[in-house]
């Protein structure tokens, strides 16, 4: 197999392994006018198995969407074919527009303008409550 590298863009890389295509559909690169490469189950020597997501092209990268699905992951600019900036991603404090409040009674259930907004209640879970009416976001793991 072989990915060229890229001369300007990014890389999403330190992906949890199986989660590089969750990430690719909630950033909504499919719309992309450039070159993305998703690489799947890259042998690693910190993580085992990770995934690497590339992009050819220096686009805005929702951070908030990076650490709420796979916070730990590490974003590189690429310029002029050089690393020119590392972000280190962490769990985001708010979350805005990323999930939705499942709670049928919430204000942003029956008026679709306000925006959806959860801030994180405890890092350790990670919890994330809705702004709004308190309710618990559901888990990134638990079925629809």
């Amino acid at each position: 197999m072989n990915i060229d590298s890229i001369k300007n863009g990014i890389v999403i890389d330190h992906i949890t392994a199986g989660r590089g295509m969750t990430l690719y559909n909630l950033l909504g690169l499919d719309s992309l006018d450039c070159s993305v490469a998703i690489i799947k189950n890259v042998a690693s020597s910190k993580m085992g198995k990770k995934d690497i997501i590339k992009i050819d092209s220096e686009i805005d990268v929702d951070l908030d969407v990076l650490g709420y699905v796979d916070p730990g992951v590490t974003v590189n600019v690429i310029r002029n074919g050089a690393l020119v900036e590392k972000k280190k991603i962490e769990l985001p404090l708010i979350l805005n527009g990323v999930i939705r409040c499942r709670n049928p009674r919430c204000i942003t259930s029956t008026e679709p303008s306000i925006p959806q907004r959860f801030r994180l209640t405890d890092p350790n879970g990670p919890v994330y409550r809705c702004v709004w009416c308190e309710a618990r976001a559901k888990a990134k793991n638990e079925n629809e």
